[in-house]
């Protein structure tokens, strides 16, 4: 047995627990000075303060804060080419869905993407996983979404499923077929809706490569009785729903969300009152993304009023080629501070523990307790304030994977 133990912890935060937190709880974090951690073969075996056991490794923490490795909940890590060449676009005045409506946005990556190789693919999201490892991120939700067509949906899950067996970072995989309807179904929209419930939803089960289904619902995407037929169909074939909802028109996603019980509804940016209620009905987690508003310029999710009305608040970086081109999650806890108005102690539980629920992980990552992985993040920095309060740089010190430093 391997033991490795972490010590000289200055103040260790983490929530507690193997379930999302909403309300007041969500506040709600353990904070221990003088702390150490005893992880055994990969797996935290005990938490204490003061004097500290032995073991066969120590990792001296310095006297620093220590927290949960950092879980980014929602992603778009797998695509092919960059997307810099509509920032001038967006500079003069083009909105989201102008750029998208005259073939840039996802349809130009998904042409890219069916360019590339499994090889090629996973040779870029590796480098991108990299720099999300030094950033402090130790667990990842992926999404596939910019192939749309049956074969280069399944080589985005392939990639994934790889990636995930090679690379330190622990990847979790959502089939999202329905990001768009690619420009060759523009006339015939139905056939597509159909391709993905018959054709594309039986094949990922069948190869077991994802966990949850996604839809983008939105104006010029899918509508809400769409959103709500590909995801029951994902339900038949054993993925959960998952729901793009709200980023740009609230045409009923978020409502949607709460009916179907959907583990997690994302963006919600100008989710509204009957939406808050519906996911706080449903026991859905809100996993919001600001670095995308905050890339498009736009508003911010209402995370307050989701936190006082019950709904559990998650964040991630959205990061894509396109909206949010982000995978800094420490970016992501300073506009969790800075512009939902979010504690620190909210802050932290939103990007560990209720991230760790949204993907279905609260019971093995996101807290810092007997029985979960042994992630965590030692940080250059004295308390939790500290990471909320710096912005621009990199205050990971040292990134602790399974007991092992990476």
């Amino acid at each position: 047995m391997k033991t490795v133990l972490v010590q000289n912890i200055g103040v260790l935060a983490t929530a507690q627990g193997k379930s999302a937190h909403s309300g007041e709880k969500q506040g709600e974090i353990a904070q221990l000075k003088d702390a150490w951690v005893l992880i055994e073969d990969g797996v935290i075996a005990k938490v204490g303060t003061g004097a500290a056991p032995e073991a066969a490794e120590t990792i001296d923490a310095g006297g620093n804060l220590v927290t949960p490795g950092l879980v980014d909940a929602h992603t778009h890590l797998i695509f092919g080419g960059w997307r810099q060449n509509e920032l001038g676009l967006k500079l003069h005045g083009a909105s989201y869905l102008d750029i998208q409506n005259a073939g840039g946005g996802i349809q130009s990556t998904t042409n890219a993407t069916r360019g590339a190789s499994e090889e090629e693919l996973a040779a870029k999201a590796e480098k991108a996983l990299d720099e999300m490892l030094r950033f402090g991120t130790t667990t990842c939700e992926a999404k596939s979404g910019y192939g749309l067509a049956t074969e280069h949906e399944l080589k985005e899950l392939r990639v994934i499923r790889d990636l995930n067996a090679r690379h330190p970072i622990d990847l979790v995989a959502t089939f999202m077929g329905a990001h768009l309807v690619p420009a060759e179904y523009k006339e015939n929209r139905e056939e597509y809706v159909r391709l993905v419930c018959e054709e594309m939803l039986p094949l990922v089960k069948e190869q077991g490569i994802a966990e949850f289904c996604d839809v983008f619902c939105e104006a010029d995407t899918f509508t809400v009785e769409e959103s709500r037929r590909i995801l029951e169909a994902g339900l038949k074939y054993g993925l959960r729903p998952k729901i793009h909802a709200d980023e740009i028109e609230a045409i009923g996603g978020s409502r949607l969300a709460g009916e179907l019980r959907a583990i997690s509804a994302e963006h919600l940016i100008v989710c509204p009152k009957e939406g808050i209620e519906s996911m706080a009905k449903g026991g859905t987690i809100a996993c919001l993304l600001p670095a995308t508003s905050f890339n498009l310029g736009a508003v911010f999710a209402p995370a307050r009023d989701m936190v006082s009305a019950g709904v559990p608040v998650a964040m991630a970086t959205d990061f894509n080629p396109g909206s949010c081109p982000c995978l800094n999650m420490q970016f992501v806890i300073n506009l969790g501070c800075l512009k939902y108005k979010l504690t620190p102690e909210e802050v932290l539980t939103a990007v560990t523990l209720n991230a760790a629920a949204a993907i279905d992980r609260a019971d093995k990552v996101g807290t810092v307790e007997p029985g979960k992985l042994g992630d965590l993040v030692i940080w250059d920095a004295p308390d939790l304030d500290y990471i909320c309060y710096r912005v621009g740089s990199n205050l990971a010190r040292t990134v602790i994977k399974k007991g092992a430093v990476v």
